[in-house]
């Protein structure tokens, strides 16, 4: 076991990963990782087997060091990020030693990165996750001074990598299937909806996100008198002014807003990631269009892992450059003419 602790935390810093799902009868949405995407990501950078609990940090990070060598993947948002003043590269993994700190700053796009030891963090277990679900008050906001325990780095020697993370961190185009509610909406309004530019409003938290438009709201007339429901992290409610909302990691298990449809997985890290006052758009798409795009965790990272590439640094970014052995032996010069001799 080693430990990370946080020499400075910013506001809104917690330990996450893939959540609880499977509760909603007993009114426990799944929480986890507002970008799952984002450790799946770690996992593939670090070659695990499967996601490790990570520090989720909104918009801003930190300051952190450790008490034995310890690789850690960046990934998510991009944020300003460096070692000991050196600059770290973003989607990518990074050795940390004793007597290190690592400091990461604000976002350059997006919303939330993620620092993941390679050993996972072992904070308290509940329900099979090791996930804060803030909004129920299992586990809370991180501070300055707490010391996590991690699980020990299975090979702090590997050479550092990088991969893509793709364009997910300034809006675009959120997909949604339709739900048991879709039809309550007619033709024109869908397609109005469809055509309407929206931003990712500044009243958004890990329960969900609120899409502004300028124009009238959508109407549901059909919908009035509507029995509350359960509802789903994706799902896209037309709240009392009929304004979309998404729902998100820990919305509430039951509603009674009609619901446009559900955003499908492969967009809520977007959407999750969506800075205030990003541009977004909805498409409806079949429930054949969207099972066809669906893939298990397990499949996605071996599917990120064949992407993940070796990280070939600046030597003008590594102020130890010196110190390092860059050639592995000596040689006289003249070692090939002596071995062709009898």
């Amino acid at each position: 076991m080693g430990s990370l602790t946080i020499l400075r935390a910013g506001p809104a810093l917690s330990v996450q990963d893939l959540g609880r799902p499977g509760h909603l009868s007993e009114g426990l949405s799944p929480g986890g990782a507002m970008d799952r995407l984002a450790l799946l990501e770690a996992a593939a950078l670090l070659d695990l087997p499967d996601v490790v609990p990570a520090i989720e940090m909104a918009s801003t990070g930190g300051r952190f060091s450790v008490d034995a060598p310890m690789r850690i993947a960046l990934t998510g948002a991009p944020m300003k990020a460096a070692v000991d003043g050196a600059p770290a590269p973003w989607a990518a993994t990074v050795l940390l030693l004793p007597g290190q700190v690592l400091e990461i700053g604000g976002a350059t796009a997006g919303t939330y990165g993620y620092l993941t030891p390679a050993g996972g963090i072992r904070s308290p277990d509940w329900l099979g996750s090791r996930s804060a679900h803030l909004v129920i008050g299992v586990g809370g906001l991180l501070a300055s001074g707490d010391t996590l325990t991690t699980g020990d780095d299975p090979a702090p020697q590997a050479p550092a990598r990088r991969i893509d993370a793709g364009s997910r961190f300034n809006g675009g185009t959120l997909r949604l299937m339709p739900g048991p509610q879709t039809g309550l909406f007619d033709a024109a309004t869908l397609e109005r909806i469809q055509a309407t530019g929206f931003t990712r409003s500044a009243q958004a938290n890990r329960q969900g996100i609120r899409l502004d438009h300028d124009g009238a709201p959508f109407p549901a007339a059909a919908a009035k008198g509507l029995a509350s429901d359960f509802i789903l992290t994706g799902d896209v409610q037309l709240i009392g002014e009929g304004i979309p909302f998404v729902l998100m990691a820990e919305c509430q298990t039951i509603g009674g807003y009609p619901r446009l449809g559900t955003v499908i997985p492969d967009d809520l890290p977007r959407i999750a990631q969506a800075p205030a006052g990003a541009p977004l758009r909805l498409a409806l798409m079949t429930l054949d269009q969207a099972d066809a795009l669906w893939t298990t965790d397990a499949a996605r990272l071996r599917s990120l892992k064949k992407r993940v590439q070796p990280l070939i640094r600046d030597p003008r970014d590594i102020p130890d450059l010196l110190g390092y052995q860059l050639i592995g032996g000596m040689t006289r010069g003249d070692d090939l003419d002596r071995k062709e001799r009898p």
